[in-house]
């Protein structure tokens, strides 16, 4: 079992650095047409769903997506106001290397080489024999600092700058190989998917059919990655993330509705 828990900052980072919410929006059903009273009148417009999106005020111009890590390790310090943190994260292709980790999260793995902060140090920690391993409970206080960071952020600023921010991530998201899709769509898939992780307060009884260790349920082990990390990483400190993760939704959820157009709109 792969020391992946880091990928569970990447959701927060993502709240601190990503979006301006650019979803296309569906244009306006156009005003019925005058006909003569002898003409059947046409028929109402189907209802749609238009997003109704929050604009962010003017701000300097982003830096290119090529040249934005300096841009990006300053604005994460800014929010973090730690600098003891900021070791954990990568220098090179940070949006880049977010939006890849964001895109895998509700998959079955998230490729080591796409993470843009540092693992949690240490071995994974197991107890038991060989017949009846489990995850130790000491193996928590590995991720404590990964926690500490998604505690110190403050939802409501970490959106602000995710509405500053959105172009950046959603270049990356495009060349990624979805041209015709919105990056904030699958944060918030993401966001729902480890949202939806299993409370394991009970010890997790583990296999080893090779190099790695499995979670012996096969239910379990069919879970996504972003799921995986949160039941690796213990019951108290899962529930810490979860409870940010919620807050960063719903900081999201105030820049958006949906406005149901019907025909006489």
């Amino acid at each position: 079992m792969k020391n992946r828990i880091v990928v569970v900052v990447v959701v927060i980072v993502v709240g601190i650095i990503a979006a301006y919410f650019y979803w296309q929006q569906q244009q306006q059903q156009p005003e019925p047409v005058q006909v003569q009273a002898i003409l059947p009148p046409p028929p109402p417009p189907e209802p749609v769903v238009q997003q109704v999106i929050e604009t962010a005020p003017a701000q300097p111009p982003l830096p290119e997506l090529s040249e934005s890590d300096k841009f990006m390790l300053d604005t994460i310090a800014g929010l973090v106001g730690n600098k003891s943190l900021m070791k954990l994260f990568h220098a090179e292709r940070i949006i880049r290397k977010i939006v890849a980790t964001v895109d895998n999260l509700p998959r079955a793995r998230v490729p080591l080489n796409v993470s843009p902060v540092s693992p949690a140090p240490g071995a994974f920690l197991t107890e038991g024999s060989e017949d009846d391993k489990t995850i130790s409970p000491k193996n928590a206080a590995r991720y404590a600092l990964h926690v500490k960071v998604a505690e110190a952020i403050d939802a409501q600023k970490l959106v602000e700058i995710y509405v500053r921010l959105y172009p950046l991530f959603q270049q990356a998201y495009e060349e990624l190989g979805y041209p015709k899709k919105y990056f904030n769509d699958r944060l918030l898939v993401a966001i729902d998917n480890m949202l939806a992780a299993p409370d394991l307060k009970k010890p997790v009884k583990l296999v080893q059919p090779h190099v790695l260790y499995n979670f012996a349920d096969p239910e379990l082990e069919a879970r996504s990655a972003g799921q995986k990390i949160l039941m690796r990483m213990g019951s108290g400190n899962a529930a810490k993330i979860k409870a940010r993760l919620r807050e960063i939704k719903q900081q999201i959820m105030l820049h958006m509705r949906d406005k149901k157009l019907d025909s006489t709109e």
